[in-house]
């Protein structure tokens, strides 16, 4: 019987994002299989953590390219995306936390591609005036996966209704976002 990789990396990213201190067979036992079947597709903690980091960012990819980042306006591009990304944003914030994916020269490019094309739609909407132009769009993008993360571990914990996700993130960001007129 052949391992579904899908099924263990679902698996896998449905516990740590409850539950990201989870050992390996925990992780095991999520996914219906041995410690050892894991351990042999997966050698270790950091080999699951990279293999759900690639897994992550196609994810993410994905709702990228759903979002149709370049149609419409700006607004309603962030609020496709924030929609499209919701399925994701727990293992993404997983991901976030996990600062080895993130220190030195090893860093997936995926990550890059992520980050330029949601700078891009900032960027974009500052340039047809939508957004203000006093907050960086790299600080926007920043923003936008601080809340990301927020928002994915109040709703994980209960604390907020996961039915409001992409509202309060979208009311949110782009509350602070959007360019006000002077009076």
């Amino acid at each position: 019987m052949s391992l579904d990789r899908d099924h263990v990396l679902r698996a896998a990213a449905a516990l740590l994002t409850r539950k990201a201190t989870a050992p390996m067979e925990e992780v095991a036992r999520a996914a219906g299989i041995s410690r050892a079947t894991l351990n042999r597709h997966f050698p270790g903690r950091d080999a699951l953590v990279r293999s759900l980091e690639a897994f992550g960012i196609d994810e993410c990819e994905r709702a990228l390219e759903a979002a149709r980042l370049k149609e419409g306006t700006a607004e309603e591009a962030v609020r496709r995306l924030v929609r499209a990304i919701e399925p994701c944003a727990g293992l993404l914030t997983f991901l976030y936390s996990e600062n080895q994916l993130f220190e030195g020269e090893g860093q997936h490019a995926g990550w890059s591609r992520i980050d330029e094309r949601i700078t891009d739609l900032f960027r974009r909407g500052q340039a047809s005036g939508e957004f203000r132009i006093d907050l960086s769009a790299v600080w926007l993008t920043e923003a936008f996966y601080g809340l990301l993360a927020a928002g994915s571990w109040a709703a994980s914990e209960g604390r907020v209704a996961g039915k409001d996700f992409s509202h309060m993130i979208t009311e949110l960001l782009l509350g602070g976002a959007i360019r006000k007129d002077a009076s």
